[in-house]
């Protein structure tokens, strides 16, 4: 009986399916994804196809657009995330939607060629490559539209990456890609939904398991809007290199929190020397005072980063302060505590000091991430 009932497998012409999916996350490109659409549909003929735009809720109403567009033509779908922002999250999001059997990640600023994607299929469908990569920096490649600081921070995280991660291929910061769907589900688990460098997590991921073939493209001037890449991309890019290079045994987001703590350490003792020695407060006092201080501009900096794609706003602000000064409350009694218990056995101070630290921020991160930027 449950023979009959399961599935028999099929292939897109068969079933009618797309044989290509092509993921477009975007944020506030309301003026773009219609002329992406219709060069899409220029390029791909000949090839069933779908595009899933994943939209995080942009405030210009770029999802309505494509809500416009899915309404005319079946092979447009869109996904739209609340609470949830995040450029590789929407590319994860989005490949593991789809239904065909490559999947390719394309901006929606129209900065890459679109009429290198026959080539991607056809490289996948012959099964010379899994991955295919758009690449700027090989022979017939070109970043011309960068302006120095910005080809200068590409090619400088280009080279970290290779040396850090032993990646191999020439462009691992590339937005452009296509990749066989079950390949890509294997890695999903081991892929961070933070940050903006997914292909960068793919590679490093698959640890050369993954037969990768690069072609070369021009990368474009953006046509409408503004870049979403800003200064907290760098430290996006540190936390996923570092991840990798625990290999996944801490999370980019715990990274990015511990990174936080460490500058509230410094927070801390500029708010205890003003205190004591400007304010001549009682050292009790200034000590208070310090903690307080460090506490808010460690909450100040976790909401603007390392939780970000779950930002508390309004009224919710002052209600996860409260919150987060209790947790880090119970944390420091926990730091004290195992600090303490290990001196007791073995009197090394600075390794009492650094097990109570670590599990100071170990507790903050868990329930910082369960009551404080809790997912609703």
């Amino acid at each position: 009986m449950n023979d009959a009932i399961k599935p028999g497998p099929e292939t897109p012409s068969q079933a009618g399916l797309p044989e290509l999916s092509v993921v477009v996350p975007t944020f506030n490109e309301r003026d773009n994804v219609t002329v992406l659409y219709r060069r899409l549909e220029a390029t791909l003929a000949g090839i069933a196809w779908e595009v899933v735009f994943v939209d995080d809720n942009s405030p210009d109403g770029t999802w309505e657009v494509v809500r416009g567009l899915a309404r005319k033509d079946s092979r447009v779908r869109c996904i739209r995330r609340i609470g949830r922002r995040g450029l590789s999250g929407a590319c994860i999001e989005g490949i593991l939607a789809s239904s065909a059997p490559y999947a390719a990640v394309i901006d929606a600023d129209l900065q890459h060629d679109e009429a290198q994607l026959p080539k991607m299929v056809a490289l996948l469908r012959s099964g010379e490559a899994e991955l295919v990569v758009g690449s700027r920096y090989i022979e017939g490649g070109s970043a011309d539209s960068f302006n120095k600081q910005r080809a200068g921070a590409s090619q400088l995280a280009t080279e970290v990456a290779k040396r850090t991660l032993k990646v191999e291929i020439a462009d691992p910061m590339s937005g452009f890609f296509m990749i066989r769907r079950d390949r890509f589900e294997q890695l999903a688990p081991q892929l961070s939904t933070q940050g903006f460098k997914i292909l960068l997590d793919i590679v490093a991921s698959a640890q050369g398991n993954l037969r990768t073939i690069e072609i070369p493209y021009s990368f474009g001037s953006r046509q409408h809007g503004e870049s979403k890449l800003d200064s907290m991309v760098a430290l996006d890019f540190l936390g996923l290199v570092l991840a990798k290079l625990t290999h996944d045994v801490v999370s980019l987001r715990f990274l990015l929190f511990a990174m936080v703590g460490g500058t509230g350490i410094v927070v801390h003792l500029v708010a205890l020397f003003i205190a004591h020695e400007i304010f001549n407060a009682r050292f009790a006092e200034a000590q208070a005072i310090g903690a307080l201080v460090a506490m808010t501009s460690n909450f100040i900096l976790n909401n603007f980063l390392t939780y970000r794609d779950q930002r508390l706003k309004g009224f919710a602000i002052l209600r996860g302060l409260l919150l987060f000064y209790l947790v880090c409350g119970v944390g420091l009694l926990a730091n004290v505590g195992v600090a303490f218990s290990i001196f007791e056995q073995e009197p090394i101070w600075w390794l009492a000091g650094l097990a109570g630290a670590l599990m100071g921020v170990v507790w903050n991160y868990a329930m910082s991430g369960l009551f404080v930027w809790r997912r609703r």
